[in-house]
């Protein structure tokens, strides 16, 4: 079985790309959620996602690497597990340019050559600890964590998620998806993540499930399923240019797979660790320097205090566990 890793990527202090921004923005120091710095600044720690895989996860068929049209210096586009993937080589024109992940993120499924079996990463997520192709797909299926979560109606990124919800009470019964995958959805590998499974087996609606931060394995048919349930949506909602509350995100796809049952249970949480790095930043270092987890998240924020110092250290810390250049660099 193929397995492909996506992940995308901006380079927010190239010119041209800072020129199209503000033109699109209003304004480049917008510090709102869906334009704030934290959502396209660059670490310099890239490098380490590459040195990462070959590392960790040599059994990698290729990874999609997709931007606008930008490549870091360093990067050797002739390596052949390398595919550049520009916007504008999957994504419709009219959407175009786009700053918003999750339009990006519907549509990637049409990358040209992606494989069957992909991984979706976000560039802050980085493999630090040796991980195998079962980690994300077994039996063909994606690993995943069937759980619901009830959830603060404050968060837009839920309320984001609600979008995804409706149409998913529209196309599927949960009772009768708890009842054809009960195994799934009362895995014992879930322990108490699973309480709401319990308190909420006989409530007639879906609620939203929990997203766990994850390089989230999918299946590429389910992003043609919800295409072909929900394009009206999907498309018409692909002209915010930035995050609105009218999105639907990724986790429209992930939630459509796991109602399917395809899916094989796995408790993310149990090798997989979000830091925020506003608070966290410290346990983030000391993780990466022990190997604490398989994957990280290091979460960024435009409230990092002593960011410089923050990052320097986390620099320090990926060059201890991985020195040594990978063939992906020049």
């Amino acid at each position: 079985m193929d397995i492909d890793f996506v992940v995308t990527w901006v380079n927010m202090d190239d010119p041209e790309w800072q020129n199209e921004f503000a033109k699109y923005s209003g304004n480049s120091n917008n510090t709102k959620n869906g334009v704030s710095k934290a959502r396209f600044r660059d670490y310099g720690f890239l490098k380490y996602w590459f040195r990462g895989i070959e590392k960790f996860a040599p059994w990698v068929r290729k990874i999609h690497f997709v931007t606008s049209g930008q490549k870091p210096e360093w990067l050797d586009e002739n390596n052949p597990q390398i595919h550049l993937v520009n916007h504008k080589d999957f994504i419709p024109a009219e959407f175009l340019p786009t700053y918003n992940s999750v339009v990006i993120e519907r549509y990637m499924y049409r990358i040209p050559g992606l494989s069957d079996h992909f991984v979706y990463f976000n560039d802050d997520f980085y493999i630090i600890n040796h991980i195998t192709p079962e980690r994300f797909f077994k039996n063909g299926l994606p690993c995943d964590i069937a759980v619901f979560d009830y959830n603060p109606a404050w968060s837009q990124w839920y309320v984001r998620i609600k979008n995804n919800i409706k149409i998913i009470n529209r196309h599927f019964n949960k009772k009768e998806v708890m009842e054809r995958w009960h195994d799934k959805w009362f895995d014992k590998s879930y322990g108490s993540k699973a309480r709401w499974n319990y308190l909420l087996r006989f409530y007639n609606k879906f609620i939203t499930l929990r997203v766990p931060h994850n390089a989230q394995p999918y299946l590429k048919k389910t992003f043609e399923e919800v295409w072909a349930a929900a394009g009206k949506e999907l498309t018409e909602t692909s002209s915010n240019r930035f995050r609105a509350l009218t999105d639907y995100t990724p986790e429209l796809f992930r939630i459509w797979q796991i109602c399917n049952g395809d899916f094989e249970p796995y408790n993310t949480y149990k090798d997989t660790k979000m830091f925020p790095l506003m608070i966290k930043s410290k346990k983030a270092i000391k993780a990466i320097y022990e190997q604490s987890y398989s994957l990280i998240c290091l979460n960024d924020n435009v409230h990092i205090r002593n960011y410089d110092e923050v990052m320097h250290n986390l620099n320090e810390a990926f060059q201890s566990i991985l020195p040594e250049k990978s063939s992906f660099e020049l």
